[in-house]
């Protein structure tokens, strides 16, 4: 509500001593929009749903079963290098591989894990190792391309070993 003072503010009435005040004052009073911005505050905290924080099951193995070794064959594994600059390197098998380098594009090793566990019968194994100077993102983004990957495919994170960063080098 507003108010208008139309008060002269002089004493006395008529006559040459008075002085004409032209300009009015005003005053706003506040208090109801006040009231509407707290009514509006607490409308949108009550009405608005928060963004749950997304996350991806990583299923761990327990502790006791450390001197058990799973068997797997050379020709269902493809270990995957995840190096600096977004660059990866992968590679089927153990004993002879063929190192090849991609990337995260959409041919790059999403096309290369599709077209491995397309050729195979039985489940693809995947052994994610991230290099020292990759991002953390990098393994974030291989998990992904593995689960957009269509096919049977499971996966594993490993450290790399200086094996790994030898075939890396003579790439």
């Amino acid at each position: 509500m507003a108010e208008l003072n139309t008060d002269s503010g002089g004493g006395r009435r008529g006559g040459k001593g008075r002085k004409r005040n032209n300009s009015a004052s005003t005053k706003i009073d506040m208090t109801p929009m006040v009231d509407l911005a707290f009514l509006l505050i607490t409308f949108f905290m009550l009405t608005t749903s928060f963004s749950q924080p997304q996350t991806m099951e990583v299923n761990m193995p327990d502790k006791t079963d450390d001197d058990r070794k799973m068997e797997i064959k050379e020709s269902r594994t493809m270990t995957v290098i995840l190096g600096e600059e977004d660059k990866v390197y992968w590679y089927m098998g153990y004993q002879h591989p063929e190192v090849q380098e991609t990337d995260f594009a959409e041919q790059g090793i999403r096309r290369a894990v599709e077209q491995k566990s397309a050729i195979l019968k039985e489940d693809l194994v995947v052994i994610i190792k991230p290099g020292k100077k990759s991002k953390y993102r990098n393994l974030v983004d291989m998990l992904d391309e593995i689960h957009i990957a269509k096919g049977n495919v499971r996966y594993s994170i490993s450290s790399v070993s200086d094996r790994d960063l030898e075939l890396i080098r003579n790439k």
